[in-house]
């Protein structure tokens, strides 16, 4: 249209626009160890551009994307880094290509001032955190956008040119938005607001923003909220992550006047990394109640957002009712990526897929969610504002605000005295909320530091001190938690309660006051010492704390019901550290030996059945084939005594006739078609025979497979423990 013809190049307060497509890429990693075991079958293939899903009955879906990364196999391993490279000749996808492709324009609009998003989509381990994060040497876009960012920034030549990088994080929830660089005792109940500004556009009210001037920085404060939001879980009894997580990195640059110092203007770019929860059908996970409802609060927010992004395609493509209204305020998630996806910025998308024909259903999902994504259009804009204006508007605005909740208009007259409450109350709230943010922009970048540095005490004399640190359902959760002995004194193990909270906090069915004590004494030994409520529940390595216990490296703790710790002597540290889930077997092994029990006579049974049939089938198949043989030879014995007595019938009218040279002639033309017939049945009996063994043998077969296929009926039992374990989690 003509707005978007007539592009204007910022000048002074002016802002330059650009219509820009959302960037696509589809990814497919290689089999799971599951996948592997139960021999997946390939459900996906890619040429170019295009990735093709196949079905089982061997019919193709054509999906056309900017980008299809074939991750799958065609790689070899560096021995020494372990990074990923290539074979010659395949067409594998390694992470510095995606980086290029994707990774290098979300750094390159980021310093041109644009903002930039970044969103992974797909189900629960289809591949999305090593696209976005990366494992090992294998670095994915997130930390080397980063430090290819501070790069830029360090060897930047301008002096009149200063930059602040500054890092949050959020996640939602059960469609509660939390700051997970807040400790969760310090957060609002029922999560934080989600607000829209007519300056500053929608963002969330109180969140916090922490200035950093590397990756190593952004990684800790990462690492932070990590662990923030494991507190979370096991204070709330929860132990899924599943939750949407918005990583945001704004990148400001100040220009300076040259003579007084003065900031004169500011571009500002706020990158978002959004990682997606998988969505799933209830169905294929086993999910019930709680974990059902969490399930469905993500399902709801990504139903919303295939909504959102289907209204945005027909918006993009002119196919849209007129009038028609994007449901963005449907959800907390599409709420927060209102910008990213229909607005002020450069967006792009990675959806990782499973190869795996089991997961097929989900896979044609999040391809066909891809597809309607490539058809959004953002209006991406150079965010550059004189900062002063900025403050002097939000001043206004405020003033504006204080005079309508004083009396003095912006209430129209004849609204109730309770309307008139509520909108005042709503005035009152969205003052402090510009309050906030005026205090946070006039504070200097020097003293943000400054009071970074004085709240990033970082406590690392766990790594030297004997301390219990957490298990976690979830590896990514698990070590996030550290609780330090000290010597001479008794720490309290226990709930929160009214007297006072315990030295170490812990939630959660199981729990009690003063649940347990640990203790150092003055050699340097540790104890774990009970309560004095006989109803609190305390295992050590899956035996019940009757009195005070020494613990020894790797011992394995179970506070209540849940809550798995590890013990931990820096001195002693060697060999090979227990996981969550040897742990919970250890606390649960009456249980699984009961269930296994049970699971073992089933698979007894199915195969004694299995190989009785296979038996019975075998012998009737013998003697099938016993009774074709002597069917043949009796034939072969019968034409052998025919054919002889022919012979014999010749020889005799010969000699009969007097033995004349004619009379040779045609006995010598007898006996060669005698021979001939008989080489002819040699070889039909042959060929009999031969079909007998093929058939013997193909039977053979046969058996052979139905045996392996028994036995693979068998190794998908392997998934008891994991089932037994999600019963377990749900018990608790």
């Amino acid at each position: 249209n003509t707005k978007t013809k007539k592009a204007r190049e910022k000048v002074g307060n002016k802002e330059s626009f650009k219509m820009t497509s959302v960037k696509v890429a589809v990814r497919c990693r290689p089999y799971n160890q599951r996948e592997k075991d139960l021999g997946s079958k390939l459900c996906i293939r890619m040429e170019g551009n295009s990735t093709m899903l196949v079905d089982e009955d061997g019919g193709e879906r054509t999906f056309n994307f900017d980008y299809s990364y074939w991750s799958h196999d065609g790689f070899d391993e560096d021995p020494e880094t372990g990074y990923l490279t290539p074979k010659p000749g395949s067409n594998y996808v390694d992470q510095t290509k995606v980086f290029q492709d994707m990774g290098v324009g979300v750094l390159n609009n980021a310093w041109e001032g644009y903002n930039t998003c970044l969103f992974a989509y797909g189900q629960t381990g289809s591949g999305k955190s090593y696209s976005m994060v990366g494992y090992g040497n294998n670095k994915g876009i997130v930390p080397v956008a980063c430090e290819e960012l501070f790069k830029r920034v360090d060897s930047s030549d301008n002096k009149n040119l200063k930059f602040q990088v500054t890092v949050s994080m959020l996640e939602i929830y059960n469609e509660q938005v939390q700051d997970l660089i807040v400790k969760p005792a310090a957060r609002p109940k029922g999560g934080m607001k989600v607000r829209e500004h007519p300056k500053l556009g929608v963002f969330v009210d109180g969140l916090t923003k922490h200035p950093v001037q590397s990756y190593q920085e952004i990684q800790g404060k990462v690492d932070e909220g990590t662990s923030n939001r494991t507190i979370g879980a096991t204070l709330m009894n929860a132990t899924s992550s599943r939750a949407h997580t918005i990583i945001t990195i704004t990148f400001k640059q100040i220009a300076h006047d040259e003579k007084t110092g003065l900031p004169l203007n500011q571009k500002v770019s706020d990158i978002n990394l959004v990682d997606l929860a998988g969505s799933e059908r209830a169905g294929s996970t086993g999910a019930t109640g709680s974990r059902l409802a969490e399930g469905s609060n993500i399902n709801k927010s990504l139903s919303t957002l295939g909504r959102v992004i289907t209204a945005l395609a027909e918006k993009g493509s002119g196919s849209s009712k007129k009038g028609g209204v994007i449901p963005y305020r449907d959800s907390k998630l599409t709420r927060i990526l209102q910008t990213a996806l229909g607005g002020n910025s450069k967006t792009a998308m990675i959806a990782a897929v499973s190869p795996s024909m089991a997961n097929y259903d989900e896979t044609l999902s999040t391809l066909r969610y891809a597809d309607q994504v490539k058809s959004i259009k953002n209006d991406a804009i150079v965010n550059e504002t004189p900062q002063e204006k900025l403050i002097r508007e939000l001043k206004e605005e405020n003033e504006r605000l204080k005079k309508a909740v004083g009396g003095g208009g912006g209430i129209a007259e004849g609204v109730s005295p309770e309307e008139k409450a509520r909108i005042e109350a709503e005035y009152e709230e969205e003052i402090r909320a510009n309050k906030r943010m005026m205090e946070e922009m006039e504070k200097s970048w020097e003293q943000k530091l400054k009071e970074k540095k004085t709240a990033e005490k970082e406590d690392v004399s766990f790594k030297t001190t004997c301390h219990i640190v957490n298990l976690n359902q979830d590896p990514f959760l698990s070590g996030k938690i550290h609780h330090k002995f000290q010597k001479g004194k008794n720490l309290v193990v226990g709930r929160n309660n009214p007297q006072g909270a315990p030295n170490v906090l812990i939630g959660g069915l199981g729990v009690t006051k003063d649940h347990c004590f640990l203790f150092q004494n003055d050699d340097g030994d540790c104890f774990l010492k009970p309560g004095t409520d006989s109803n609190a529940r305390t295992l050590v390595n899956g035996q019940k704390l009757e009195g005070e216990h020494m613990l020894e490296n790797n011992d394995r703790v179970l506070f209540g019901n849940h809550n798995y710790f590890l013990f931990v002597d820096p001195e002693e540290i060697g060999g090979e550290t227990p996981d969550w889930e040897f742990a919970m077997k250890e606390v649960h092994k009456d249980q699984i030996a009961a269930f296994q029990g049970s699971e073992e006579e089933i698979k007894k049974k199915m195969m004694e059945e299995a190989e009785a049939r296979m038996k019975a089938e075998a012998e009737a198949n013998e003697k099938q084939i016993e009774e074709e043989r002597k069917k043949i030879e009796e034939m072969k014995a019968k034409m052998e005594a025919d054919l002889k007595a022919r012979e014999e019938q010749m020889r005799k009218e010969f000699e009969t006739s007097g033995g004349d040279e004619r009379g040779k002639k045609k006995m010598e033309e007898i006996m060669a078609q005698i021979k001939k017939q008989q080489e002819e049945q040699d070889k039909m009996m042959a060929e009999k025979e031969e079909k007998l063994k093929e058939q013997k043998q193909g039977m053979a077969q046969m058996l052979k497979e139905q045996m392996v296929k028994k036995e693979m009926e068998v190794k998908a039992q392997r998934d008891l423990e994991e089932r037994l374990t999600e019963t377990i989690v749900k018990i608790n």
